[in-house]
């Protein structure tokens, strides 16, 4: 058995293979982290990985009670007395973790001083000092980390302001960093509000300059200031798709040159040579708009990337391009 296998490098676990190919050992590793991540794929190819999830509180109530009784391997040798409001904050405060509980209950009953007759009372106050803190299983470094996020980002995406909170706040219980989440939130308002609300790019870097400059604990209050209206915002991923759009075009494809009309021309002789001929202000032209004036190089004429939807602010945008188009303007 191999505790924490993760901690191995390649070359040990490597150095495993041939053992367990052969069937001269069995392997049980148990690691914290995602298996799949941390774990060769030569290794896992050959086990059944098994996920092991928290407890659920009736469990961890069980294993108290059994500590609390069992005479040899608990705390059974002790007159305690545990009041029920004191045994549902540990069960709670454990968040599934057997092992927290059972440190919390020890270390409650052997400080905790007994009455006269030798009886040891077990109150909410003496476990809420035991447990100053409750722990909730996040490694910043871990998958445990990146499921938070995930939730949280896709909380905000999915206009749900009341799980988005719920997520930054246990990100922010579990110390991640607020500059971290504060960056994530202005990611989202760009990639998933965007033109639906355009104010939401500007007002998020508000927010992470706000939290570089303030710290915590009062970055809390502007992480979820921008964190609510990222989610409150009608959504739009247009410019998400715009550019990758345009990304994949440019990368797969020949897409042309810059067309002359478009580039610049510092000196008389590149005008000779064509540069910037044929370009019109556009501002010199009614509704300051050059009808007519083509942009794109001529093998991408007429490709359609920005496709804005009718979402919140955008589809006052996307009926001024319609107009644009199709040169009704």
């Amino acid at each position: 058995f191999i505790d924490e296998i993760h901690r191995f490098n390649k070359a040990q676990q490597d150095a495993l293979l041939p053992y367990v190919e052969s069937g001269e050992i069995v392997l049980i590793g148990a690691t914290t982290e995602n298996p799949y991540f941390e774990v060769n794929k030569a290794l896992i190819s050959r086990s059944s990985v098994f996920m092991l999830k928290p407890l659920e509180p009736l469990h961890i109530r069980k294993i108290l009670r059994q500590a609390l009784e069992d005479r040899e391997r608990g705390l059974g040798h002790y007159d305690i007395q545990m009041t029920e409001e004191a045994m549902d904050h540990l069960v709670q405060i454990s968040s599934g973790d057997a092992r927290i509980a059972l440190n919390a209950l020890e270390i409650a009953a052997t400080t905790t001083d007994p009455l006269p007759n030798g009886r040891i009372i077990l109150d909410l106050p003496t476990i809420e000092e035991c447990v100053q803190k409750k722990s909730i299983a996040f490694d910043k470094s871990g998958e445990s980390h990146y499921d938070n996020i995930s939730a949280f980002i896709k909380s905000m995406r999915g206009s749900d302001p009341d799980a988005a909170i719920f997520y930054l706040a246990r990100a922010l219980y579990a110390g991640e960093d607020p500059e971290f989440l504060a960056r994530r939130i202005v990611i989202c308002a760009s990639e998933d509000v965007g033109m639906a609300n355009p104010q939401a790019l500007p007002l998020t870097m508000a927010a992470f300059d706000a939290v570089r400059s303030l710290g915590m604990p009062e970055a809390r209050i502007v992480l979820a200031h921008a964190a609510i209206m990222v989610a409150a915002s009608p959504k739009s991923n247009s410019c998400y798709l715009a550019v990758d759009r345009a990304l994949h075009d440019v990368s797969s494809k020949w897409t042309g040159e810059v067309p002359f009309r478009l580039r610049n021309a510092p000196v008389e002789a590149m005008k000779d040579l064509g540069f910037s001929q044929g370009y019109r202000y556009a501002h010199d032209e009614p509704d300051h708009f050059a009808r007519g004036m083509q942009y794109l190089p001529d093998e991408m004429a007429g490709t359609v990337y920005y496709e804005p939807t009718g979402q919140g602010y955008e589809a006052r945008v996307r009926e001024w391009l319609e107009k644009i188009r199709k040169g009704s303007i």
